[in-house]
């Protein structure tokens, strides 16, 4: 019942990105079903159902990137201070997330089901009923744990992902706790405050007791003080002791995160992946693999190419954003420049690893189309191959859109901030703008070399 309410007084924004989540597992949930329909119309060609079933695991892995990017910006499950004195901790709000997204996923999902059954003949009163009975095995019985069971794919996955990625994370644990005097808890040296030891002349006067031991060391200076001294040495324990808690303490600085590490990996597996690549193109005449709606692709080691190729845009895509973010504060920056950035290198990770995933789906589509340019005809895509290619490219941009949208709300207090001590609303604007246009200039001509380079060796 509380995801219910969370979903329904929910921002419009938030219904738009969960109708997403729907939509992308309704396509998902189609094209599984799709594979079941051309299993029972070729009995005889198990080889190619198991093709087919398995080529829907790229639009089922964009689906579920998609809801974890949504799941991540959900406002409704975001912990807020005082909310676990009612039930709602950071594990049963990752329980509500992991609801969510169930929900939306099942909601497509049965979309999915309504229309096969829809396009079967099965169901009627709607245009287009039976529109394709002879691919959909209309005149068999459908299997309906079958279909059950692969529509239960994206909802399943979807949630795990979403309940794995927001799960809560363990504080560190501290370290054994130090022990001062019998029954007395904490270290036993006193602590100093910041700047104690930066002050000219703040280590020449005694320091002043602690609160625990206040009774023992006025005891201890009684006994060891004279009556001739002691005016004279408390306004300079006093003074030290105003000194000392004149500067706060202060925490200490946040470790920097460094995404350029996976840089080097990223270029290796890259690097790995155009090798395989050019291996498969020089040997020979090989077979094609015949995707689902018509499309013809290279040889199975092309296709584990292609796979690398992807795999080392996405691990090296947050490095180069950062990268990027340095490259903009070089020679002199401004402020718009200096925050610009700034921003990039803060936000490398978030931004860096669902911009990989778009130069990679980019980079593949760019070079099949380069592939088939060779032969000098346009490919036939059939219904089910345009439909992965939409939920593919669809769920890629929205992961990415998202993303800034998150990476806007983690900085949201910084940008108001900025904006009452006085910074126009023209620097971040610009600033932003300074940002989409870096990135796209780097990861532009980088995913059009990419797909060169991928196609190359692939050329007939």
């Amino acid at each position: 019942m509380l995801a219910l309410r969370l979903t329904r007084v929910a921002h419009p924004a938030v219904h738009l990105r969960r109708l997403l989540v729907a939509t992308a597992a309704a396509g998902t949930g189609f094209l599984l079903l799709s594979a079941l329909g051309y299993a029972l119309a070729h009995p005889g060609n198990p080889t190619g159902a198991l093709l087919r079933l398995s080529w829907c695991a790229i639009p089922l892995a964009a689906t579920v990137h998609l809801a974890v990017a949504v799941a991540r910006t959900d406002p409704g499950t975001r912990p807020r201070p005082g909310l676990s004195a009612f039930g709602l901790g950071p594990a049963r709000l990752m329980a509500v997330a992991a609801l969510n997204t169930a929900l939306a996923c099942v909601l497509g999902s049965l979309l999915a089901l309504l229309v096969f059954l829809h396009l079967r003949g099965d169901l009627t009163g709607m245009p287009f009923d039976g529109a394709a009975k002879d691919f959909l095995a209309a005149d068999r019985s459908l299997p309906l744990p079958a279909a059950l069971t692969l529509l239960a794919v994206p909802p399943v996955l979807a949630s795990a992902a979403v309940a794995l990625t927001l799960r809560p994370r363990d504080l560190p644990h501290p370290g054994p706790r130090a022990y001062g005097r019998f029954g007395a808890y904490g270290t036993g040296t006193p602590e100093e405050t910041f700047g104690a030891y930066g002050r000219f002349g703040a280590r020449l006067f005694k320091r002043p007791p602690r609160p625990a031991d206040a009774d023992t060391a006025a005891a201890d200076d009684d006994a060891q003080a004279s009556p001739q001294d002691a005016p004279s040495s408390a306004p300079q324990d006093v003074r030290a002791a105003a000194e000392d808690q004149a500067v706060p303490a202060l925490p200490a600085p946040p470790v920097p995160t460094q995404p350029p590490t996976g840089l080097p990996w990223g270029i290796a597996v890259l690097a790995a992946g155009l090798a395989v690549e050019s291996y498969a193109g020089t040997t020979g005449a090989t077979p094609r693999t015949t995707l689902p709606g018509g499309l013809v692709v290279g040889p199975a080691g092309g296709l584990a190419g292609w796979s690398l190729t992807a795999l080392g845009l996405v691990l090296a895509a947050p490095g180069l954003t950062h990268l990027c973010g340095r490259l903009l504060q070089a020679a002199r920056p401004g402020a718009r420049r200096l925050l610009a950035g700034r921003v990039l290198m803060a936000e490398a990770t978030r931004i860096g690893r669902p911009l990989g995933v778009v130069c990679a789906v980019a980079s593949a589509a760019f070079a099949a189309g380069t592939l088939y340019g060779y032969d000098g005809a346009a490919p036939a895509y059939g219904p089910l191959t345009a439909l992965g290619g939409l939920v593919v490219a669809g769920c890629t941009v929205a992961t990415l859109l998202t993303a800034a949208v998150e990476a806007r709300q983690s900085r949201a207090g910084t940008t108001e901030a900025l904006l009452r001590l006085g910074a126009p609303a023209t620097v971040l604007r610009g600033a932003a703008a300074l940002r989409a246009g870096a990135l796209l200039a780097l990861f532009g001509p980088l995913t059009l070399l990419i797909a060169d380079l991928a196609a190359l060796p692939l050329a007939p």
